[in-house]
């Protein structure tokens, strides 16, 4: 029924615009028709998860159930096409009246979350962040994170005052925003899948990238690591490269004023080990590159096919938020979208875009980091920069440390 009901929204759009029809319709077929039973059971799901919650009505106020609730639905689906979706299988939204609630403070309409999420399949984004499925949604604003059980629990204990900070702070954080938490079942195994923001660009291309965490132990990208295209870099190679962050007195100070604020309530929470994520878009470079590709790509019917030299997305985007937005230049960026993002100072060596976030915010002081502290105590000696260090030492050097990226 959902399937039909996508379907029929999909041609009214369509008919809207007749050269846009044929191009519509071959989309909306393939929604349910990824490759991978896990996509297309998650598309489904959050295509049916966003379409029951609208017909709920908005609480007046959150309240502690919510925190716990869940909702879940078990298709044993004899009704459904077997190229579409499998056999039988299970999906589960934790906490949906939170996360729509979130969603709202951090100005994304559900709508715009749910064409994101199930309009065309999302795509592998790059490695390096672990084990497990790192997905982009197809229009680059989403990224879909499996995570384990225990991120699941964890999730649940900091979701009241992870909530309440946002609401504090009136949405404006460098915290990852967290959108949605699902499990989807297929054959009998449990996945679970974190939605966020994209902290990077859903149209400008990052040229370097670094996971800073204020420690020079151990913080040094790999030979194999850095043979990649974008290599994640760390610390020591941050500091070794004299790379620098120039902004003006202004943004620095603003910047400060949300990672302090950010910090202190990672601290309240026993919070340690997160990463700032830094990445690095280089506007000249942008435009060498987009004079290089230009030629061929239109002689491929790029721009038939609805693909801006930026934003490699499907046609058909213009129903979501990003396509109401007027046509941006080189290295320019809406704030509204981009929330993460920073032009750099007018009097900057080089015309740069910067990216930062907050990253892995889910790891506790808990047993298993005292231990891991002890032993590299014992290691390094006491004086030495270590990542694991009770909660309030590792916020002053994480800070410290951030404060003199700037330049």
């Amino acid at each position: 029924m959902a399937s039909s009901n996508n379907s029929s929204a999909v041609l009214l759009q369509a008919s809207k615009t007749k050269t846009k029809k044929k191009h519509f319709v071959q989309q909306k077929v393939k929604v349910f028709r990824s490759s991978d039973p896990l996509l297309s059971v998650f598309m489904w799901g959050v295509s049916h998860s966003i379409n029951e919650l609208n017909q709920v009505p908005v609480p007046v106020m959150l309240l502690p159930d919510d925190f716990k609730a869940n909702s879940k639905i078990k298709v044993n689906n004899h009704l459904f096409n077997k190229e579409n979706l499998p056999g039988h299988f299970k999906f589960k939204e934790y906490c949906p009246q939170v996360f729509r609630n979130l969603r709202e403070r951090f100005e994304i309409d559900d709508q715009d979350y749910q064409a994101s999420l199930i309009r065309c399949p999302p795509f592998s984004a790059s490695n390096g962040h672990g084990e497990g499925l790192f997905l982009t949604s197809f229009d680059k604003t989403l990224v879909i994170k499996q995570i384990s059980s225990e991120d699941v629990a964890d999730m649940h204990s900091i979701l009241s005052d992870y909530h309440q900070h946002i609401v504090k702070c009136h949405g404006s954080t460098l915290l990852p925003q967290f959108l949605g938490m699902y499990r989807v079942t297929v054959d009998s195994e449990d996945t679970y899948m974190l939605v966020m923001r994209n902290m990077f660009s859903h149209r400008l291309t990052v040229h370097r990238k670094y996971d800073l965490k204020g420690s020079l132990v151990s913080r040094e990208a790999s030979d194999k690591e850095k043979g990649k295209d974008l290599p994640t870099l760390k610390d020591v190679d941050f500091r070794n490269m004299s790379q620098k962050v120039y902004v003006t007195e202004e943004q620095k100070a603003k910047f400060m004023e949300k990672l302090s604020r950010d910090v202190e309530f990672l601290v309240h929470l026993k919070i340690m080990d997160y990463s700032l994520l830094l990445g690095i878009h280089d506007v000249h470079r942008a435009e060498q590159e987009e004079e290089g590709e230009q030629g061929s790509e239109e002689a491929a019917g790029e721009a038939e096919n609805g693909i801006g030299s930026h934003g490699n997305s499907p046609e058909g985007i213009g129903s979501s938020y990003l396509g109401s937005h007027k046509p941006l230049g080189p290295g320019e960026f809406d704030p509204y979208i981009d929330v993460y993002a920073v032009q750099s100072s007018p009097g900057a060596p080089n015309k740069e875009v910067y990216f930062m976030g907050l990253i892995d915010i889910l790891t506790q002081y808990d047993a298993k980091k005292k231990a891991a502290h002890a032993a590299k105590t014992v290691k390094h000696g006491a004086g030495a920069q270590i990542s694991t260090i009770h909660p309030e030492q590792y916020a002053k050097r994480f800070k410290d440390f951030i404060a003199n990226i700037f330049s």
